[in-house]
């Protein structure tokens, strides 16, 4: 199996920006030299202090120059704020930076009002399925150069290398989004740890709509990969501990309340009351978890579990650590526990 990680550039307590920007690049080096598939980087409006990550186009730009092997990209660019052709050309522009090596994971999300509308974004879009599907389309297209010449793009083009344009996945976390990137026959990644629920649904519509085709897809069957939120330690109960932020995190959301700071492990064990309890090493078969934790030995058998249940063979690690040293050696934890290969 490969793994992959999606980092989203969390602001350390007491730093800025700039600090989280440098864990990313470091946490990006690191990835790599364990041998990790591919690093994407994430887009949060409105965030606050809490995260960074407002706009991948940029940090990928960074994160081009500061590696050499593996696949970077987006995870995602939101594609309701932005012109198609646009998206194009600043992945067309790291491509030339990156060669061969660059993915485009597309998705959407509305954020506050705020910041919808300081972003020039219609919420009130009749059919957002449709202009989804449209949006995706057309960026692919530009990106290959597609457009018949009758078109009134067909005279635009995107530069970039000459080792084949940006990779195109569609990424959700409902069965529309499989939908959609089936439809289109696109690569799909699903984001299990936003709504877990609907991931074996989301698989299945992927699959039973997925037509090679029809749409500007360049894949003769499904490809897919599902995010999970996981973190490994030497032990189940270090690892259930270190867990905890992300658990708080949640229950913060639920009530509203996310403040301007991921809490510490202390603080979420504290809002919880105590620490996690331990994930279970054989998970119900009904129910995917939002986050899981483990040694290297159970963690692996549950990222086994969670893959052969949607049949991919990658997953992609998101996790909320907010201490970036404890972060980079869960992703350690991980790559061993899953015998991933590190690069020379």
């Amino acid at each position: 199996m490969d793994l992959s990680v999606v980092d989203l550039s969390p602001v350390p307590r007491g730093g800025t920006a700039a600090d989280a920007f440098a864990n990313t690049v470091d946490a990006a080096r690191h990835a790599e030299r364990l041998g990790y598939e591919r690093f994407w980087v994430a887009e949060h409006h409105g965030m606050g202090d809490r995260l960074a990550g407002t706009t991948p186009e940029v940090l990928l730009g960074r994160l081009a120059g500061a590696t050499d092997s593996i696949r970077i990209g987006s995870g995602a660019v939101l594609l309701n704020h932005y012109s198609p052709f646009k998206v194009a050309e600043s992945f067309g522009v790291l491509d030339g930076l990156a060669p061969g090596r660059v993915d485009l994971g597309m998705g959407r999300a509305n954020g506050s009002p705020a910041s919808d509308r300081a972003l020039g974004t219609d919420r009130r879009v009749e059919n957002p399925n449709e202009d989804h599907r449209e949006r995706v389309t057309a960026v692919v297209n530009h990106l290959r150069d597609a457009f018949p010449a009758d078109h009134p793009y067909g005279d635009l083009s995107v530069p970039g290398s000459d080792e084949g344009p940006p990779v195109p996945w569609v990424l959700g976390s409902s069965p529309a989004s499989g939908e959609i990137a089936g439809e289109l026959g696109l690569r799909y990644c699903f984001a299990g740890f936003i709504r877990p629920g609907f991931a074996e649904r989301a698989f299945a519509a992927y699959r039973e709509s997925f037509d090679p085709e029809a749409g500007p897809g360049t894949l003769d069957e499904p490809r897919g990969m599902v995010a999970v939120n996981a973190v490994a330690a030497e032990t189940d109960a270090a690892a259930a501990r270190r867990r905890a932020p992300a658990e708080a995190t949640f229950r913060r959301m639920q009530r509203g309340e996310l403040g301007d700071d991921t809490p510490t492990v202390e603080e979420a064990v504290d809002e919880l009351g105590g620490a996690p309890d331990p994930t279970p090493a054989t998970l119900d078969p009904d129910e995917w978890p939002r986050s899981i934790s483990g040694s290297p030995e159970t963690i692996s058998g549950l990222l086994e579990q969670l893959a052969d249940r949607v049949g991919v063979d990658e997953v992609m690690i998101q996790h909320t650590v907010p201490d970036h040293e404890a972060a980079l050696d869960s992703h350690a934890l991980l790559a061993e526990a899953m015998d991933v290969e590190p690069r020379a």
